[in-house]
């Protein structure tokens, strides 16, 4: 149950929660995020997004504060009068990325590999086409040997034989947490990011910097790589209505539709209360 008074710090995740279907953010949505920092509370914006789509990120979430990226990986500070500061910047090794996928192929058959590897804007992903990617204007067929050359801020990987979710179960039974952490987040593939990175560990980044108790934290999702800030916020866990059911699960609350303005419609009558 939510706790009485507002929360300190409010973070969100992006695609599929405060963005809608049409990849648009409503202008509603983005009056009611100023309002919320108005108020005094620090906005996160907390996604997936690798660094690469940091200008893109900026603009759906006007009023964010701090960004964290890459599903943790990369935290920004944006309330630096002299410009963004970089808090966090982890990266999976190649040759470690290498084994992995080795074990999982073993153990699954042939993968779909996708790596992000750069952090320059709009930078495209390297690896195997597959045509449900949904973003190919910026993707790069490369070779697996080119992609595993270099440190990587996170993998994409999937089968034709597995339900995502399935994949997921697969490879977290094969490759312990110590060498990578496992996630999805709707699109179809697993993700593959460094050791102990996740938006719980992203956002504490964030909370340390401000002095924030996790339990004063609020936070959106929809996904499963939502469920570690799920785990690690204790003011309340909110699920868009469109989320994964793994989420709507670990919430306590669940508001109306990425599509609906859930998010927005669930602050404005915070804030209103």
């Amino acid at each position: 149950m939510t706790r009485p008074g507002l929360p300190k710090l409010i973070a969100t995740d992006l695609d599929g929660t405060l963005v809608r279907s049409d990849d648009t953010v409503s202008a509603y949505t983005h009056g009611v995020l100023d309002r919320v920092r108005a108020a005094g509370i620090p906005v996160v914006g907390a996604t997936g997004r690798g660094p690469r789509l940091t200008e893109l990120t900026r603009n759906d979430i006007r009023a964010a504060d701090f960004l964290v990226m890459a599903g943790g990986g990369r935290v920004v500070d944006q309330s630096d009068p002299a410009g963004p500061v970089v808090l966090r910047d982890e990266r999976l090794p190649g040759e470690v990325l290498a084994r992995l996928l080795a074990d999982l192929e073993a153990e699954v058959g042939p993968l779909t590999v996708m790596v992000e590897a750069s952090d320059e804007h709009d930078a495209p992903l390297w690896g195997d086409y597959h045509p449900s990617w949904p973003y190919q204007d910026r993707f790069e067929a490369r070779t697996r040997a080119e992609c595993l050359s270099t440190d990587v801020i996170k993998a994409f990987a999937r089968t034709a034989d597995h339900h995502v979710d399935e994949l997921l179960a697969v490879a977290r039974r094969i490759v312990p947490p110590e060498v990578a952490t496992l996630t999805q987040a709707g699109l179809g593939f697993v993700e593959i990011c460094p050791p102990g990175v996740d938006k719980a560990t992203g956002l504490t980044v964030v909370a340390q910097a401000l002095g924030v108790d996790p339990g004063d934290v609020l936070v959106f999702g929809d996904q499963p790589n939502d469920l570690p800030m799920f785990a690690w916020a204790g003011w309340s866990r909110v699920a868009v209505s469109n989320a994964h059911p793994a989420v709507r699960a670990a919430a306590d609350e669940v508001t109306l539709r990425n599509d609906d303005d859930g998010v927005a419609v669930y602050l404005d009558r915070l804030l209103s209360r």
